[in-house]
């Protein structure tokens, strides 16, 4: 195995390169391409997605920085450092995000009838509505709450948007509440009564209304001002599973202890004073540096709430996705169409029902014996739950592993838990100290000559919301060795199995790891003897040092290495005598790209695997992945053709990584045709109906 070293000046940091994606995030809701309505919903996710960075990422450095830690990352970085070089990065990110919005969508939407209004930019009859709203709807919820000798300072939960509010008493002497602005109720607070498109739609925002009309909760007070903020706290709660004897109880115990973990970021309003901001920064325990100052509307990520309105000219046009020719219209059941080949799924191209369709299939067919699911995030409603409640209720042998520690789907994961243990359903909760993040399901069905297995393997969850906006690939199989594999993982996950080995499947932390470097260092053999050496790997995010090393040593002796990642990249491309050879490109664009591909020439007998797993230690090393080999060449092909070099010859999504850490437009020559990947596959989705064995 390759040991090689490379000084820190060969990676990039993880939370920087972070930022970076985040910024891409920024640069579609800044692009003039998109409809509207869309450059709304990028501005929505820049913002929920900085604050999953600050629950999780930037929890885990003060947490480093308490206990002073002082080792340092690859990039050669201390916590103290790399919270430093964040606060850095982001300033400006959080003005050109405020920018955006004032500027440019805001501005725009206006002028197609959608307005989103400060409250001193009401007319009258407006101000009167939204005075009505405050005192049937508003009032009656808000809880103010003093902070003085007699009251002591309230707990500000979790990314709540509140106000604080300074008052005088009858004494003229200078007091301090807080009011939260309820979740319960829509931050955009409509202004109109009519749907119709044609009329228009005004809003202003929840917190300017009560802010408007807060003296109605201070009787015999003046109020001098109120000032917006938010707390963001830290909910990467460590869970001790050796002293957890109940795992879904330990779950429980951990959601409810995340209100209360430390605060990591403070916002607060631009024109908040000194001495207020200072009341928040003492009584919340944190730092100067853990407060950000918001140049306008705190919480954009509330902008979601305007894709609900009835304006398809303003928003990405519509695509129904299609099940694949082989599975359309024939009247064949799944399981004889599996039996006469590989079938593939490329989501949301194709459409997801399939997936649901085998499942619900195995639950009906009285020759189905057992059914083995993993769930990670399902989603509300979710037809793959109800089809394995109808398979245990038609006496199929139903086992389930639903992962209680999936990151914020904890309480939808317990609740599909408990549904399905109700109904009789063999639940395991997970593994102790791993997550199962492997996208598995088998079915074992009697036939007149044999046992036979069917199944599918993922590289996305089984959630039907997210199939229609996350692109994944997907498989199904009755090959037995892939059957087999199968097989053995479930009895992993369910029992005492200690499985070192598999026919097909490379399983982390098993053998996955190990699997791929070999592979790595095979291409790398061949290329030496042979030359043409090519490795094309497409993940979300790239940060394992171990794998960054051996894809260096790659390049270093001549292979080709195009790497997709859509988001954290730590490799350093174009260093000289190290990294030359190899080319980064992420592409951010109408789907979340979430596929793992991992494309190896072989000297001309190509190889290709498609899984779970990100090359990052914890996909690798404290999770339970799955990577499997698409052995069909038909199906090989399309995915490297379909997915790999179409997304390789984007120049409109596409950005290049720099080796100074920053992205830039991948160029492009004067006449050559520009190539959305994303938008090609559904042209030619649209085009014939379904995707499934259309040439490129």
């Amino acid at each position: 195995m390759t040991t090689e070293r490379y000084p820190p000046s060969c990676y990039i940091n993880r939370e920087l390169s972070w930022i970076e994606f985040n910024e891409r995030v920024l640069r579609e809701a800044a692009d003039p391409t998109h409809p509207l309505l869309e450059r709304a919903k990028f501005l929505a996710i820049f913002a929920t997605n900085l604050d999953e960075f600050f629950m999780i990422r930037v929890s885990g450095l003060k947490k480093q920085i308490e206990a002073e830690v002082v080792d340092v990352t690859p990039d050669g970085n201390t916590p103290n450092a790399t919270l430093d070089h964040i606060v850095a990065k982001l300033t400006p990110l959080l003005v050109e995000h405020s920018r955006v919005w004032n500027d440019e969508v805001k501005p725009l939407l206006c002028s197609h009838g959608v307005c989103v209004l400060g409250y001193d930019e009401l007319n009258e009859e407006q101000r009167t509505r939204a005075i009505r709203y405050f005192d049937s709807e508003v009032f009656p919820v808000l809880t103010p709450l003093a902070f003085d000798p007699g009251h002591p300072f309230p707990h500000i939960s979790n990314l709540s948007l509140n106000l604080a509010v300074v008052v005088l008493d009858e004494k003229g002497r200078e007091r301090f509440a807080r009011v939260k602005v309820p979740p319960s109720l829509p931050r955009l607070v409509p202004l109109t009564d009519c749907p119709d498109d044609e009329c228009g739609h005004c809003f202003v925002w929840l917190d300017q209304v009560i802010a408007a009309n807060i003296a109605a909760l201070f009787p015999g007070m003046a109020v001098q001002r109120t000032y917006a903020f938010r707390v963001t706290r830290d909910t990467d709660i460590e869970i001790q599973e050796d002293e957890a004897g109940d795992l879904l109880s330990t779950i429980e115990r951990v959601m409810q202890d995340r209100r209360f973990g430390s605060v990591v970021r403070l916002e607060i309003a631009h024109d908040m004073p000194d001495r207020v901001r200072d009341i928040l920064i003492q009584n919340l325990e944190i730092d100067l540096r853990d407060v950000y100052r918001v140049d306008g509307t705190l919480s954009l990520s509330s902008l979601t709430e305007l894709l609900r309105l009835p304006l398809p000219k303003l928003k990405d046009p519509p695509f129904t996705p299609h099940p694949p020719f082989v599975l359309a219209d024939n009247g064949e059941d799944v399981f004889s169409l599996v039996r006469q080949g590989d079938i593939l799924l490329h989501h949301p191209y194709d459409a997801f029902s399939p997936v649901v369709d085998f499942i619900s299939a195995a639950a009906r067919d009285p020759q189905v014996l057992t059914i083995k699911v993993t769930l990670y995030r399902v989603g509300a409603n979710s037809p793959i739950v109800q089809a394995l409640i109808e398979a245990i209720q038609n006496g199929k042998q139903v086992a389930v592993l639903v992962e209680l520690k999936a990151r914020f789907d904890e309480e939808n994961n317990i609740q599909w838990a408990r549904a399905l243990e109700d109904e009789g359903v063999h639940v395991v909760y997970g593994l102790p100290g791993l997550k199962v993040h492997c996208k598995v399901a088998l079915v074992v069905r009697r036939e007149h000559d044999r046992i036979r297995r069917y199944v599918h393997l993922s590289t996305g969850n089984y959630n039907a919301t997210t199939a229609r906006i996350y692109t994944d690939l997907g498989i199904f199989t009755c090959r037995d060795d892939i059957g087999e594999d199968a097989s053995d993982l479930f009895n992993l996950l369910t029992g005492y199995s200690r499985q070192r080995e598999f026919r097909q499947l490379y399983v982390a932390p098993v053998n996955l790891r190990k699997r791929l470097i070999d592979l790595i260092e095979r291409e790398i053999e061949l290329h030496k003897q042979y030359g043409g050496g090519h490795l094309i790997f497409k993940m979300n995010s790239l940060v394992d040092p171990a794998m960054i090393n051996v894809l260096y040593c790659a390049s270093q002796v001549g292979i080709k290495v195009d790497l997709i990642a859509r988001g954290i990249c730590c490799l350093r491309p174009g260093m000289s005598g190290i990294s030359d050879n190899i080319r980064v490109i992420s592409i951010v664009g109408r789907f979340l790209e979430h596929s793992r591909v991992y494309y190896f020439r072989n000297n001309g007998d190509e190889e290709l695997f498609v899984g779970s797993a990100d090359l990052m230690p914890r996909n690798l090393d404290r999770r339970v992945e799955t990577v499997f080999p698409i052995l069909d060449a038909d199906l090989r092909n399309r995915v490297r053709d379909e997915v790999l070099l179409l997304q390789l010859r984007d120049n409109v999504k596409a950005r290049e990584l720099n080796s100074d850490g920053s992205y830039c437009p991948v160029a492009s020559w004067p006449g050559e045709p520009r190539i959305n990947s994303q938008e090609e596959l559904l042209r030619r989705a649209g085009q014939m109906g379904y995707l499934s064995y259309l040439p490129l």
